[in-house]
């Protein structure tokens, strides 16, 4: 009979019964080792938690000041019940982290998301030496390629200034943890204020006691913010367009930061008028690099187009298997 494997899925998500813990449980558990704060990755109420010290205030944020969360170096290891765990740098945001779990020789890692590019917000990613990766595949798809981030930055600054010319203000819908703060971080502020939705400053103040420099910004319903309206760069949370009470204060335009932003029909179908491909995942390329780096024989693929890289990965040699959960969900269509 063959022995368990040393992860496996459960009802409230993949579990470690010989070190006694869930890593990114969707229900809450007894230990949670969480790879970052994004809602898709940490619920609630678990009894303890242990996370990468960079991002534990952003955990602790996200899962109020009673959690019980631990703060775990990177490359640090922890004894959990006879199981050597350990966090890597993950380079999605602040404080991501890879796992990896080793039990008498046989090591897994366990990706969370990831992305390979470096970006000032955060650690850069580490490729993790294991038996078997678990990697996402949310741009598993050879379609997705990212050009280097100097670029869609200098067409976001040429956008802002054209916006500026027509006495419009510029408004950047994107998430709240992770991505507004790399766009704050990399936008040119001599160009103009740059102002911040509530949400956005409340995660970027964490950003900034953990020693991340981001440029002084506004809030868009202040009193100031109505003289400087039509030169501002203002970012926000996608779920703020319906928000009630936010303040208008002229003409504008608006734009989403994603990396499903290389469909052509993907602006339109979110309401905006233009669209900036910036990922903080890996794209197709960077996707097969990191799963290289590893040297992994195994392959556990989730998240994302997981048929198409799994079938990828087999062509290539590995032994590559799916992965899905209750959190995979079926990416946007490719247009090619």
């Amino acid at each position: 009979m063959s022995r368990e494997p040393l992860l496996r899925l459960t009802t409230a998500g993949l579990y470690c019964s010989r070190g006694g813990f869930h890593i990114d449980p969707w229900s809450p558990v007894a230990r949670a080792v969480i790879t970052h704060a994004h809602g898709d990755h940490a619920v609630k109420s678990s009894r303890t938690y242990l996370t990468a010290a960079p991002g534990k205030m952003i955990l602790q944020h996200r899962m109020g000041p009673r959690a019980q969360i631990q703060g775990l170096a990177f490359g640090q290891e922890v004894d959990l019940d006879g199981v050597r765990v350990s966090l890597h740098p993950a380079g999605h945001i602040l404080g991501s982290a890879q796992v990896r779990v080793e039990h008498k020789g046989e090591v897994w890692v366990v990706s969370g998301d990831y992305k390979v590019a470096p970006d000032v917000t955060c650690d850069v990613f580490e490729p993790v030496k294991c038996d078997t990766f678990i990697t996402e595949s949310t741009f598993g798809h050879e379609h997705y390629h990212w050009d280097h981030q100097s670029v869609t930055f200098a067409t976001i600054h040429d956008w802002w200034q054209q916006n500026q010319s027509r006495g419009q203000a510029s408004i950047l819908y994107a998430y709240s943890l992770g991505k507004a703060q790399r766009l704050t971080a990399g936008l040119d502020a001599s160009i103009g204020p740059i102002m911040v939705h509530p949400s956005v400053e409340q995660i970027s103040q964490l950003y900034r006691e953990a020693g991340i420099a981001l440029p002084h910004t506004r809030d868009p319903n202040s009193d100031a913010a109505r003289a400087d309206w039509s030169r501002s760069l203002i970012i926000m949370p996608p779920a703020a367009r319906w928000e009630q009470g936010l303040t208008f204060h002229g003409h504008y335009a608006t734009a989403f930061v994603s990396g499903w932003m290389v469909l052509p029909d993907q602006a339109t179908k979110r309401g905006v008028e233009r669209g900036f491909p910036l990922s903080d995942h890996a794209d197709y390329s960077e996707l097969l690099s990191a799963v290289a780096a590893t040297q992994a024989q195994r392959i556990l693929v989730t998240h994302g187009y997981i048929s198409e890289f799994v079938a990828t990965l087999k062509s290539r040699g590995y032994d590559a298997t799916p992965h899905s959960t209750p959190r995979c969900k079926r990416p946007p269509a490719v247009i090619v």
